[in-house]
C-alpha cells in the first residue's frame, strides 16, 4: 500500500501537466476529471491505512516512477496535437492497467485478511480507475488514433 499511495500522491501533481500539454477537449476533461478521483483515492488510501491500524506513509514505487517518466518523455518528443494527444492516452492507460493490477491484488489481500472497510474502499478506487481505463479507450476511439495515424 506504501506505494500506490506515493504513485497516486505522484499523480495528484502529474495530472495537471498532462491536462495542461493535451490538446483534446474530451481528453482533458477527462484528464481533470481523474484528478479529482486521484485524490479521493489518495484520501481512502488514508482511510484503508487507518482501518488496518498502520500510520499513512508512501514509499516511491519505481514501477510508477517510470511510467510517469514514460509519460513526461512522450509530451516532450511530441508536438501539440493528435499525435501527443494519442501518446498521452497510451501512457495514461498504462498508468491504469498498473493501478487496476495493484487494487484488485490489494482488495485480495483485504478479503483474505478479513479487513473489511479496506476491502471496500479498495473495491471502489478499483472500479473508478477501470472506469477511467474505459473512457480513455473511448476517447482514443472516437477519431483520435486515426487522426494521429
Amino acid at each position: 500500500m506504501k506505494d500506490i499511495y506515493w504513485a497516486e500522491k505522484e499523480l495528484v501533481k502529474s495530472l495537471p501537466k498532462m491536462e495542461k500539454n493535451a490538446t483534446s477537449k474530451k481528453l482533458k476533461t477527462a484528464i481533470s476529471s481523474h484528478l479529482e478521483e486521484t485524490k479521493q483515492h489518495v484520501s481512502r488510501l488514508e482511510d484503508i491505512f487507518r482501518s488496518i491500524g498502520v500510520k499513512a506513509k508512501a514509499e516511491k514505487c519505481n514501477a510508477m516512477a517510470g511510467l510517469l517518466k514514460e509519460g513526461k518523455s512522450i509530451m516532450e518528443e511530441t508536438e501539440a496535437g493528435a499525435i501527443r494527444d494519442a501518446g498521452i492516452i497510451a501512457a495514461s492507460q498504462k498508468v491504469e492497467h498498473y493501478e487496476i493490477a495493484t487494487y484488485g491484488t490489494l482488495a485480495a489481500f483485504a478479503k483474505v485478511l478479513d479487513h473489511k472497510d479496506a476491502l471496500k474502499l479498495l473495491l471502489e478506487t478499483l472500479k473508478e480507475e477501470k472506469s477511467c481505463d474505459e473512457k480513455l479507450t473511448s476517447i482514443a476511439d472516437t477519431n483520435l488514433n486515426s487522426k494521429a495515424e
